[in-house]
């Protein structure tokens, strides 16, 4: 299973995370990126669903991968979040650096939308 499979399926549990798209297709280049649809139905209140796992009140989630992998219960070390970062092709800054954290929760974020996380835009924005 993927990093961002993972990910998925730890606040889905219920969800198939086999089919869970961690990072568009590549395009050819010149033409548009190909977007995968969303499911047709929405699995849940992503905000709500991880405010009430336990540890989530002293972890900060909604800002930090690190916290939103150490609630997960997953792997939150440089080595797993480069690895996450190259599954879900994210680049931007310098790895493990304040900005390039900050890019990387809000690309996971946004990938969790795409697959019918239900969230706010100030966490996939």
């Amino acid at each position: 299973m993927s990093f961002f499979g993972k990910i998925f399926s730890k606040i889905f549990p219920s969800a198939n995370a086999a089919e869970v798209v961690a990072a568009p297709p590549a395009a050819a280049p010149g033409a548009p990126a190909a977007v995968a649809p969303p499911p047709s139905i929405p699995l849940g209140d992503v905000p709500a669903i991880l405010d009430a796992m336990p540890g989530a009140a002293g972890l900060n989630w909604r800002t930090s991968i690190v916290d939103l992998l150490k609630l997960l219960g997953l792997d939150s070390s440089l080595a797993a979040r480069k690895e996450l970062a190259n599954e879900i092709l994210y680049s931007n800054g310098e790895p493990g650096s304040a900005e390039w954290n900050i890019g990387l929760h809000k690309q996971v974020m946004s990938r969790i939308a795409a697959n019918g996380g239900t969230l706010p835009a100030e966490l996939r924005d």
